[in-house]
Formats: structure tokens, C-alpha cells, sequence
């Protein structure tokens, strides 16, 4: 039976304390005992259900966790104050100085520099690849790797990471995978494929509307236990906790997210079939060019598309930033960085999300300087927003 992430989200129930169809936001740092025994357990990992200080966990946290979990289909969840909250605690939970890494060549611009340049001073290094040659991400592997790391949908050049060969791959030497599935909640569940970590920064899609970071961990029940392990636990130790309050707004938001998601992906697919009929160089999953269309179509939970990310190079970065310029004044959307906003996002890649990558590297990928970044709105006439998009692209010259 096919896995249905939004029905998970909807079968979970919470009632606030005095009966309120939200749960109660626990707004406190610190936990009071009964007796100073269970303060003692809960320091040793032995009493379910205590809560003992906030950097550990919250009820407020403990939901959005619970629903996100349910949401990917693993056992539990970790919630962080950011994306990089999320994923640096769990590459370093599962390495330690000595440790190599396999990397997709195209991940998130602050992730890629974690990896390269913040790793080294432990002593864990990196090999990155093309992820799409399984070949390749088998060959790097050494008697020191530990994780293969990608991204289902990768920022920003949107190539698609095969998960269930991954799994086969990193099952077959030991490895655990870990997937950031910021760019294709919903649309593709990595866990249901063989998965063994499945990350998201909150920030973006499932919460919306740009007004707050997070980040989440899912994973077995034993993985997220040691992240919040008091004694050794990278979550609890590097102290990326959210806020209650913020849980609580980002939980409101995920029950909207099946919803906008088809909104993001219609849309998405609509301008990315335009844009390429005018013959601008256009990569968007859903259209039969993209090189991974079969397998994100193999992959995904079909009634929710190809997601919101779509890129359109334009030849230069003048050209982009005279563009990006002119949509912003004509109101079709912000030149910002990030992305799942209710308006259109974008910016120029190259000189932004990834500036952390050098330009040689950014140019051994495909990373040109015309690239221009789309994370599309929930517009309700996409028409409109097409031919006011043409407008300006004639305008400077684009078309």
C-alpha cells in the first residue's frame, strides 16, 4: 500500500490543556521533579516522559517532532533551531576525527562548507561526487568512510540522487545515508526508499512563510536518543535548540503543507514549460528533458508533483541581476535567498546560496553565473505570472 506522508500528519490528534484544538506551548526553560530520584534517571536516559530542560526537549518540541517523524515515516525525530542545526549535530553524532565522508558535489552552499572547511580542523574529510554516477559514489568509498550525504532534490542544480541504489550501496559497505529533503517534502519520502537519515531545514516549505528558521532530524528511536543523550549527545552538546514558541508556529504551519505544496508544484511546472517552449535553457524535474525525470517520478508520491525549485539560466550574471531587478519592481516576487514562501524567491546561485563554493568547483558542476534560482510562489493566476515574467525577460534582453 502506497505510503500517504499527509495522512500521517492529519491522524495526529493533540488537545491543549484546557481542551484546545492546539496544543499548550510549554513556555519554560527548566523542569520541575517530584523527587530527586527521577531528576537522577532522567540525567542517566532512564525516565520516559520527563522533561528536564529545555536544550533537551519541550512538549512543544516533542509534537512537531512526533508529526514531522510521522510525516517521513521513521520511528522518531529531533527538532533544531535551524537546517544547520539539524544536519552538523548529525554528521558529527555518527563521526569522529579519522572519519571520510561522501558528499554529493551539489548540496547546500552552508553544508558544502561545513564539509570542506569546518570538518578538516576535526579531522573528517569529504570526497564529493557526482551522485547521479553510482559508479563513482562507490569507488570513493574507503575502510574510513562512514556516511554517503546527499540531497533528494539538490540545491541549486536540482539533479535528482537515486536513494534506493544509495541505500543498496551504503547498506552493502556499512555506511548510513543521509538525506536532506528540504526541496521535496511530501513529493518524495527518502525513509519509505531505504534512507537512514531524513533531514529537513524547516525554514523553507514546511513552514512557509519565511518568518522563522528550524530544522529536523528523523531517524530510529536509538539515533535521535544518542543526539539527545545528555553525556555524549551532539543535539543536547552544540545546543542548537528550538524554541517552544517557534515549534508551535511551525507545527500550525505543517498542517497547510499538502496544500501548498500542489499549489508550489503546479505552478512550478506551468512556468517551467513556458520557459522552455521559449526556448530559454530551463531545469525543472517535471519536465521530460530533466535528466532525472524517470526516476523522480519513480520515486515521488505522485499527487504532489515535482516540487516548487525551478532554474532558468539566462547566459551572465548581468543580465540575471537586471532580471531579478525588474521582477522585484514589477512585484512578481522578492530577489531573496531561501525558499517555500507564498511569493516567488529568487536569486543568482553562484553568487549567493553557493557562493561558499569556489568558482572553478561552481564551474566543474554546471554552476554558471547566469543561473537564476526560482522557488515559486502559490500565484493564483499562473498565467498572469507568466506573461508579466515574459514582459521583463524581453525587456532585458533575455528573449
Amino acid at each position: 500500500m502506497a505510503f500517504k506522508p499527509a495522512d500521517k500528519i492529519q491522524d495526529l490528534q493533540y488537545f491543549g490543556e484546557f481542551g484546545g484544538v492546539n496544543p499548550s506551548i510549554s513556555d519554560s526553560s527548566t523542569y520541575t521533579f517530584l523527587s530527586a530520584k527521577t531528576m537522577f534517571d532522567t540525567f542517566e536516559g532512564n525516565a520516559d516522559g520527563c522533561y528536564l530542560y529545555s536544550r533537551h526537549s519541550t512538549p512543544s518540541n516533542l509534537y512537531l517532532g512526533q508529526a514531522l517523524a510521522a510525516m517521513e515515516g521513521t520511528e522518531t525525530a529531533n527538532v533544531a533551531a535551524s537546517g544547520m542545526g539539524a544536519i552538523t549535530p548529525a554528521i558529527l553524532q555518527l563521526c569522529k576525527a579519522g572519519d571520510h565522508i561522501i558528499s554529493s558535489r551539489t548540496i547546500y552552499g552552508g553544508t558544502y562548507a561545513f564539509l570542506k572547511n569546518f570538518a578538516p580542523r576535526l579531522n573528517i574529510e569529504t570526497s564529493f561526487v557526482d551522485i547521479t554516477k553510482l559508479d563513482e559514489v562507490e569507488a570513493a568509498i574507503t575502510e574510513d568512510t562512514k556516511i554517503i550525504y546527499c540531497e533528494t532534490v539538490s540545491n541549486p542544480l536540482l539533479e535528482i540522487a537515486d536513494i534506493e541504489a544509495l541505500s543498496k550501496i551504503s547498506k552493502k559497505h556499512g555506511l548510513q545515508l543521509l538525506v536532506d529533503n528540504t526541496f521535496s517534502p511530501l513529493s518524495v519520502s527518502p525513509a519509505k526508499l531505504g534512507a537512514d537519515v531524513v533531514l529537513h531545514s524547516l525554514t523553507k516549505f514546511i513552514n512557509g512563510s519565511s518568518d522563522t528558521m528550524g530544522g529536523v532530524t528523523c531517524g530510529t528511536q536509538e539515533f535521535i536518543d544518542n543526539l539527545r543523550n545528555v553525556n555524549d549527545g551532539a543535539n543536547m552538546l552544540l545546543g542548537p535548540a528550538m524554541d517552544s514558541l517557534r515549534a508551535a508556529s511551525i507545527l500550525k504551519n505543517l498542517r497547510t503543507l499538502h496544500i501548498r505544496i500542489k499549489q508550489h508544484s503546479e505552478n512550478a511546472l506551468y512556468l517551467a514549460e513556458k520557459f522552455e517552449a521559449d526556448g530559454l535553457k530551463t531545469v525543472y524535474p517535471g519536465l521530460k528533458s530533466h535528466p532525472g525525470h524517470k526516476l523522480f517520478k519513480k520515486m515521488m508520491n505522485e499527487e504532489y508533483g515535482f516540487g516548487g525549485m525551478l532554474t532558468v539560466d539566462v547566459g551572465g550574471i548581468d543580465k540575471a541581476n537586471k532580471l531579478m531587478e525588474l521582477m522585484q519592481e514589477r512585484n512578481l516576487g522578492y530577489l531573496a535567498v531561501s525558499l517555500g514562501f507564498y511569493k516567488t524567491l529568487f536569486s543568482a546561485p553562484g553568487s549567493s546560496t553557493s557562493s561558499e563554493i569556489p568558482e572553478d568547483e561552481q564551474k566543474a558542476m554546471g554552476l554558471s553565473d547566469g543561473l537564476i534560482r526560482f522557488s515559486i510562489g502559490l500565484d493564483n493566476d499562473i498565467q498572469r505570472t507568466y506573461q508579466m515574467m515574459r514582459e521583463c525577460m524581453v525587456e532585458v534582453g533575455v528573449l
